[in-house]
């Protein structure tokens, strides 16, 4: 099993996850942080860290979230790792309340 990052992560990118990840399975894309499930201890750490919920178990997503699993072993391949925090994006306030953003995913 591993975690997932899901859409409330668009447009904002807190980091907040990436200093607590025991074995660095983050990478970073745009506007986007995706989780290598390959990587992925299923420590749980990660999820408690993220201000807007956007990291959930793969146990835990509804049947309309599996895409999010998918979507990011692809990323995570193609996407370079993020070890060091980072501020969030600048406008991360505005995105956090938005809903229906994976067209505004940045691949």
């Amino acid at each position: 099993m591993t975690y997932v990052v899901t859409e409330p992560c668009i447009g904002c990118k807190h980091t907040d996850c990436i200093q607590v990840c025991p074995v660095d399975c983050f990478h970073e894309g745009d506007n986007f942080l995706a989780i290598d499930p390959e990587r992925c201890v299923d420590c749980g750490l990660c999820e408690v860290e993220c201000p807007v919920g956007a990291i959930v178990a793969e146990s835990e997503l509804a049947p309309d979230q599996l895409h999010w699993l998918a979507l990011n072993d692809d990323l995570a391949r193609r996407w370079p790792p993020i070890t060091q925090r980072k501020p969030a994006l600048p406008d991360a306030a505005d995105w956090a309340a938005r809903t229906d953003k994976l067209a505004a995913l940045m691949r």
